[in-house]
């Protein structure tokens, strides 16, 4: 079940993060410790919040009043950040899977953790991913 998927560590660039997952259209990016363990998922939709400025998520009308100019330079707000700064300051834990879990194993891992994709390890290593979409793939392919 698990593919290839890319991986960025805790102090790699966030607006390079960010354009590899517009690249790709990817639902999030497996982000490593400097060991190559993993340590974190950082969902699109975080990257996402991370550009909206906090005044607006409490009061999203005020989008309106923003001129289109500011609007369209909205991810400069990732220039010169780490990808650690993205990701909540609290600690969660880490969706990770085995290789040899089941698909229904991987999927309760998803639903528990409201994560989009799954690092899938083998004896602490990264041997890919499996994403929502995927996974979904699989369960309603006829066997």
């Amino acid at each position: 079940m698990a593919e290839e998927f890319p991986v960025v560590s805790l102090d790699d660039d966030a607006l390079e993060a960010a354009r590899l997952l517009a690249g790709r259209r990817l639902p999030g990016l497996i982000v490593t410790r400097p060991d190559g363990s993993p340590y974190a998922v950082l969902p699109a939709s975080q990257v996402v919040r991370f550009l909206v400025p906090s005044y607006v998520q409490d009061d999203p009308s005020l989008a309106r009043v923003i001129d289109e100019p500011l609007a369209d330079r909205v991810a400069d707000k990732l220039s010169g950040v780490s990808v650690r700064k993205l990701l909540p300051d609290e600690p969660r834990e880490i969706p990770v899977v085995a290789a040899d879990d089941t698909l229904l194993e991987i999927a309760a891992t998803m639903a528990r953790l409201r994560c989009p994709l799954v690092a899938v390890v083998r004896d602490g290593r990264i041997v890919g991913a499996v994403t929502a979409s995927r996974l979904l793939e699989l369960a309603v392919t006829p066997h």
